[in-house]
């Protein structure tokens, strides 16, 4: 979707400023968002496509003035409400008031360390042979959906070269909205700096961007 975490190309938000030796947090109650986000996902409700969809949902006035961590914590409010945990008059008043869902799973103390080292692996087989080969050209669809889709908005209908064969994983544009994982094949694809931004860009300069097989057609 076209949300306000779209902002590849677009003016008016100053330079990319990193901050040097940057701490993991940057106070502790972001510690606290962090392990409740992590722990509502374990929960099994949903997918980390659909978080993230959840996160770019948020409307753009609050998204591009909250921070990090802040848009992690209204997303996760939006995701329990949404698979029945707690209802907006308990996010309010800050305690239970009714019987909320039944998970599938807890995650407790004893079992961070593992989980967090199994991480969550997205790669999946797919039976049909990968459709683009490294060298094809490539055009990249030209679509604006009102869902989830991890192809940037500065990347759509440009032509490019396929760089490499990434493996196949889930598709996310699908799983975001409970559709299944459908896997496909991921590319690398290469495009000029100046097909991306146009003529005044830097002629030395390409950019790349890892698609799904469905993002793409053969030029």
């Amino acid at each position: 979707m076209n949300g306000p975490h779209d902002l590849g190309g677009q003016m008016g938000f100053g330079p990319v400023a990193p901050e040097k030796d940057e701490p993991y947090f940057h106070a502790e109650w972001e510690k606290r968002a962090l392990g409740l986000t992590l722990s509502g996902g374990a929960l099994g409700a949903w997918t980390i496509d659909e978080s993230r969809h959840a996160r770019e949902n948020i409307p753009p006035a609050e998204y591009l003035g909250a921070s990090y961590y802040e848009i992690w914590t209204r997303a996760l409010e939006v995701l329990l409400e949404r698979h029945g945990f707690v209802t907006r008059a308990e996010i309010d008043a800050g305690h239970k008031q009714m019987e909320p869902a039944t998970p599938k799973r807890i995650l407790k103390a004893d079992m961070v360390a593992g989980v967090l080292a199994k991480g969550g692996p997205c790669d999946r087989p797919v039976e049909a042979e990968p459709q683009f080969q490294p060298g094809d050209r490539v055009r990249t669809r030209n679509f604006n959906p009102e869902t989830h889709t991890r192809l940037p908005r500065y990347a759509r209908a440009k032509t490019g070269v396929v760089e490499a064969v990434q493996g196949s994983f889930v598709f996310p544009d699908d799983n975001a909205h409970g559709k299944g994982e459908n896997p496909q094949w991921v590319y690398t694809v290469v495009f000029d700096a100046a097909e991306i931004w146009g003529e005044e860009a830097d002629p030395t300069l390409t950019v790349s961007i890892d698609a799904w097989e469905s993002y793409l057609e053969h030029v």
